[in-house]
């Protein structure tokens, strides 16, 4: 009967406790680019010391497996153009998945104030469409509301909205700035 090298668990029940480490840092990475702290939250879910914990994230940081300033311009860069959110929901999704708040504010900067009035833009228009059957103060809320949603100031909104109203022609009264 052969027996198995690792010791007892999948993560390697009595093995080296770097070495459940590194097992369970690289199946996650595998899967998809995670934050130290969400690696870190991960082993100690499965009860690895912290010393063991600390020792592999910090040889993995090294060898630039986990980067934190990468994920976050990733994430930044990825969930703006592709869901629309603006800055205030980047930086929270951020500090959810354990960024420091200097490397989530450096990240969400990178984001220009031009670039996020644009995506509100096409937002609104996007969604315009489907308000028509609607009266103005219904339509503004409705657009309000998705881009309050995915973080956008109200001053922005609102603006942005008014503009688009105002473009098909619709009477915005001005009790919504």
């Amino acid at each position: 009967m052969a027996e198995r090298s690792s010791g007892g668990s999948r993560d390697g029940g009595d093995a080296d406790p770097e070495a459940v480490a590194r097992a369970i840092c690289l199946r996650l990475l595998t899967m998809a680019p995670k934050t130290r702290a969400q690696l870190a939250e991960a082993m100690r879910k499965r009860g690895v010391p912290e010393e063991a914990a600390e020792a592999v994230l910090n040889r993995f940081t090294e060898l630039g497996f986990i980067n934190d300033e990468a994920f976050a311009e990733a994430w930044v860069e990825s969930r703006h153009h592709g869901r629309g959110l603006a800055r205030r929901a980047l930086a929270a999704e951020l500090r959810h998945r354990g960024v420091d708040r200097d490397t989530v504010n450096e990240a969400v900067e990178r984001l220009e104030p031009d670039q996020e009035e644009e995506t509100a833009r096409r937002l609104v228009e996007r969604k315009l469409a489907s308000t028509r059957s609607l009266d103005p103060q219904a339509r503004t809320r409705r657009l309000a509301g998705m881009l309050a949603r995915k973080g956008y100031p109200s001053g922005l909104a609102f603006r942005v909205i008014r503009e688009a109203l105002e473009q098909e022609g619709v009477e915005v009264e001005d009790d919504f700035s």
